[in-house]
């Protein structure tokens, strides 16, 4: 059994602590020291089943997923698409590049749901389903614990433990989802799985490919859609697995703060009589709140959010059309924050970041075509090297690299930085990587 992890998202849906880089997969909010991700890797590893799992996801996001989890092997989207893509984009690798049988049994799983160790238990009995009883697809279903508006229903044929679906119903409103849980239906916890087969002949419906490589170049070609509009609508025989365990999907403010710690996160001073009141401070200023109850307030580098928790679940519409760099970052090496951008009236762009770089790791051997920079080192110590000349550094060492020249960094300690960065185009800025001479 092979698991597929969904790690892709927007960001825009827990805004502003995540950004198309850091989704909310990888906030370390549950404890403050423990990301979506991490949490749902080391329940995979206990269930004996993160050996088999691959993860899909997008380029911007691989590094995180490596700072966190360390040395898994991750399918990279070219561009980012829907789930109905990512997901028949892991299936070519599986079938193409892992060599697996055909007949061996896919199980796709998203990342953002809180969930009991039961739950990967039980995705066992859905391979058991799809050997005893050949569906096109097997869908896992938890029992409701209350009427949500929040949440897509699995209608099963009738209420034991492994059934047929006559349907599924998105979202209903409250007096709708009262009747449907008394008839017997289930949350949709978004898990499918089906024979490799399967969505090998969905792909090649979808284009003529012979290898991996070839579905990563008409990726573009394939439908930007979720894979329950493009696969799960048009399948003959569908069955459902229940779940009567622990299931809450976290992906918004107001679910994600139902299982968080009550307790603030950063600098924050929050007065007794704020009540059901979450606060997150990432800001190195404080955030004082006062008379503020059934509220989630977050503040970042990216921007502030203040919202009633029911409403917070519409963020979305409202940051849409945010369109700014992300001013925080996970890499590999560590971490960075923006500090400044100003951009000049003849088009020159200065961008200031603070970097964090962990002992031991470092920054590719690199140049730039189109920027120079200058690094102060504030904490730390370090070895810098440009032009194959390596330098030791402390607080207070600075160095200027001008354009085309190579240039790099290794962390001795865990060492802090300024980056300022200098150039008409700081993007795409033609920077080629290298082996470090040192």
């Amino acid at each position: 059994m092979h698991i597929i992890l969904l790690s892709g998202g927007s960001g825009k849906r827990l805004w502003p602590l995540s950004n198309e880089v850091r989704s909310k997969q990888f906030i370390k909010v549950l404890d403050n020291e423990t990301s979506m991700l991490q949490r749902i890797y080391a329940q995979l590893q206990r269930a004996g089943l993160a050996e088999h799992t691959i993860i899909s996801t997008s380029a911007s996001q691989r590094e995180s997923i490596l700072n966190q989890l360390g040395d898994v092997t991750t399918v990279i989207e070219p561009e980012r698409r829907n789930t109905y893509p990512a997901i028949a984009l892991a299936c070519a690798f599986l079938q193409c590049e892992r060599k697996c049988n055909e007949d061996d049994t896919v199980v796709v799983i998203p990342i953002d749901p809180y969930v009991g160790d039961g739950y990967f238990e039980r995705l066992f009995k859905l391979n058991d389903v799809l050997e005893t009883y050949r569906p096109e697809l097997v869908l896992m279903g938890a029992k409701p614990v209350y009427p949500a508006e929040k949440y897509g229903y699995i209608l099963p044929e009738n209420e034991t433990e492994v059934s047929s679906v006559r349907g599924f119903k998105e979202k209903p409103d409250l007096d709708t989802a009262k009747e449907l849980i008394d008839e017997g239906a289930l949350w949709n916890c978004g898990v499918f799985a089906f024979k490799l087969r399967y969505m090998v002949n969905v792909l090649r419906w979808a284009m003529h490919y012979r290898s991996y490589n070839d579905v990563v170049r008409q990726y573009s070609s394939l439908t930007n859609t979720s894979f329950d509009y493009e696969v799960v609508e048009k399948c003959r025989s569908i069955y459902s697995v229940r779940y009567d365990g622990e299931w809450t999907d976290i992906g918004t403010w107001n679910t994600l703060t139902e299982i968080m710690d009550k307790k603030p996160i950063g600098d924050v001073r929050i007065a007794e009589d704020c009540n059901n009141t979450h606060v997150i401070n990432e800001l190195e200023i404080p955030v004082v709140v006062m008379g503020a109850s059934d509220m989630v307030i977050a503040a970042s580098p990216d921007g502030i959010l203040v919202a009633d928790k029911e409403q917070s679940s519409y963020i979305r519409k409202y940051v849409e059309d945010i369109d700014r760099r992300p001013m925080f970052e996970e890499r590999t090496w560590g971490e960075y924050k923006v500090l400044d951008l100003t951009i000049h009236e003849n088009g020159l762009k200065v961008l200031t970041k603070r970097k964090r770089i962990w002992k031991n790791s470092s920054i590719e051997y690199q140049s730039h075509k189109y920027r120079s920079e200058v690094w102060t080192v504030l904490r730390g110590n370090c070895i810098i090297t440009i032009n194959g000349r390596a330098h030791e550094a402390f607080a207070g060492d600075t160095y200027s690299i001008a354009e085309n020249i190579y240039h790099g960094l290794k962390a001795v300690t865990d060492t802090e930085i300024i980056e300022i960065q200098v150039g008409m185009e700081l993007a795409d800025d033609g920077t080629e990587i290298k082996n470090n001479p040192s």
